[in-house]
């Protein structure tokens, strides 16, 4: 006869190998929707890219990798009129999406939504808000806007892989790594750059590298670069000529340059900061219609175009120019000018997003100058203007970006040279330190910063902020008792750190909350034990899921 004791032991065992096994097999679950989702994000990307490059030949006669060409070529009247047209289109489409309710507002959306929808609980970011962001972008960057591709792919990606999460009934960690696996397939597929893909979404999009992560990540990203080189060939996106072989004072001088280059991109950041907020502040005070802001910039776009075409759209033609050295100094100097207002513009005036490409731009034309310099000063003991092109392109990306490993990563695979490993780490380091000191954060969580996010808190400090009061009060009855004037209250939308705080400040064990129309009325309750306890429960998890 079998003593209970053992049948107890027994069935525990059995229970936790049955749990062992349930997990295993939703893990087998997300390891196939990865490569699913590397395939169709992949596919994605290229009919992206494809629709950028019909709609920039149907506006000037050339692909977005050639526009500038194109735009020489034109009758400067119809130069002036495409940027307008596009903006006009975009502000349109942009201003019905919200109407319908697909945009929260007439604006872009990009990488900082992907990492909210990471950081809060549903893990969400809407397909319709995704494929309306797409169309917006394709009219955009194929009319001239000075920005990036990058940003809608990526936004692309994650509206794929929330689509994916919801059908196959995944949420929590499961659904926050197919977010994931989402980015790191539209960059891998954008770039031809598998490992620089599945990097950036570990290191900007998940913000760890956990072992339970980082196998389908990496499945979605190999999976969608194969998908790219097959269709598209394994093509460079830019043309790299040769150069001798770097000597030690390059070391010193790849320093300097990361010096320069964070200099330009705490320019860049500080200007499109401050610009966005200054729009943001005329729309308010005058009442303007946020669907005129794209056309406004696309007048801009219009009139630099007829002087210098070579900034519009992602700028891959100028960049190689730079790369080659075509460029005398006194136009790299212009050109950077021009591209740091012109993207400025767009980006504040919602007609485009992304700017990694921008970043690149910066930094192709920053280190040619730089190397061109060099050689003026010190001709023979520095490397060729195209070694220090290069290692400012990642310089720039990396600091406006704050994703430092990922665009060292995305400039050895879009080049095919791994010689300046070296200089461009110390030059990634170094500019991303600089941005960071005088600037504070990246351009992602400066964006998330406008929204009430601050991720330099850490994982700790986002779920105090991405958790809300709804998630955690308890409800009252419809026919609650108003409350009386004086009475500390907290509203639905409040996150759990405010929630804490201002018990803490009131002195409080509990407050009720209110509807956010109607003060008066009590909607629910919520202690500070039971505020607490959903906050140990989500540290816990959270811990689990960064070390799993």
């Amino acid at each position: 006869m079998v003593k209970p004791h053992t049948m107890r032991v027994r069935l525990l065992l059995w229970l936790r190998h049955a749990r062992q096994r349930a997990y295993q097999l939703a893990n087998y679950k997300v390891w196939i929707l990865s490569a699913l989702i590397g395939v169709v994000v992949g596919y994605g990307v290229i009919g992206f890219s494809l629709a950028i490059d019909w709609m920039s030949a149907l506006s000037y006669g050339e692909g977005r990798i050639a526009m500038a060409s194109g735009i020489r070529d034109l009758n400067p009247a119809r130069a002036w009129i495409v940027p307008v047209v596009g903006g006009v289109a975009v502000g349109a489409l942009l201003y019905i999406a919200k109407q319908l309710k697909w945009l929260p507002e007439v604006k872009f959306q990009g990488v900082a939504e992907v990492i909210e929808a990471r950081a809060g609980p549903p893990g969400h970011v809407s397909f319709r808000a995704g494929m309306v962001n797409t169309a917006a972008a394709v009219v955009a960057l194929g009319s001239g806007a000075s920005a990036g591709r990058e940003g809608p792919a990526v936004l692309l990606g994650g509206a794929i892989s929330t689509a994916m999460s919801e059908r196959w009934g995944l949420s929590g960690k499961d659904a926050r790594t197919l977010l994931g696996c989402g980015a790191a397939a539209a960059v891998a597929a954008s770039f031809n750059a598998p490992i620089a893909g599945m990097l950036f979404a570990l290191e900007v999009i998940l913000g760890n590298y956990a072992l339970s992560v980082f196998g389908p990540v990496a499945l979605s990203s190999i999976t969608a670069a194969v998908i790219a080189r097959i269709h598209l060939t394994d093509v460079r996106a830019f043309v790299i000529p040769l150069y001798g072989d770097s000597g030690p004072w390059d070391i010193p001088f790849s320093a300097a340059l990361g010096i320069v280059c964070g200099l330009v991109a705490f320019c860049f950041l500080l200007l499109t900061s401050s610009l966005q907020l200054w729009v943001r502040r005329q729309v308010v005070r005058f009442k303007v219609e946020q669907a005129l802001l794209p056309p406004i910039a696309g007048m801009l776009m219009g009139t630099i175009a007829l002087f210098y075409p070579e900034v519009l759209g992602v700028g891959y033609e100028a960049t190689t120019e730079a790369i080659q050295g075509s460029y005398t100094l006194a136009m790299l100097t212009i050109l950077l000018i021009v591209k740091l207002g012109a993207t400025a513009v767009c980006l504040s005036c919602r007609f485009g997003t992304g700017v990694f490409s921008g970043g690149i731009f910066f930094g192709a034309i920053s280190g040619a100058a730089f190397g061109a310099v060099l050689g003026i000063f010190i001709p023979g003991l520095s490397a060729d203007p195209t070694f220090y092109a290069m290692v400012g392109m990642g310089a720039v990306s990396g600091a406006i970006l704050g994703a430092p490993i990922s665009t060292t990563l995305i400039v050895f695979e879009l080049t095919g040279d791994y010689q300046m490993t070296v200089a461009l780490m110390i030059a990634v380091g170094i500019a991303t330190l600089i941005s960071q000191t005088f600037f504070g954060s990246s351009w992602f969580h400066w964006q998330l910063g406008q929204r009430g996010y601050d991720l330099s808190e850490g994982p700790q400090g986002m779920i105090l902020q991405t958790i809300r009061v709804r998630d955690v009060m308890r409800s009252m009855p419809e026919d609650s008792s108003p409350l009386e004037e004086g009475v500390a209250r907290l509203r639905p939308d409040h996150s759990l750190g405010e929630a804490l705080a201002r018990m803490r400040d009131h002195d409080r064990d509990g407050m009720p909350v209110t509807d956010i129309d109607d003060r008066s009325k009590v909607i629910g309750y919520i202690t500070q034990v039971r505020a607490l306890a959903v906050y140990n429960r989500a540290l816990i998890e959270s811990n689990i899921e960064h070390h799993r």
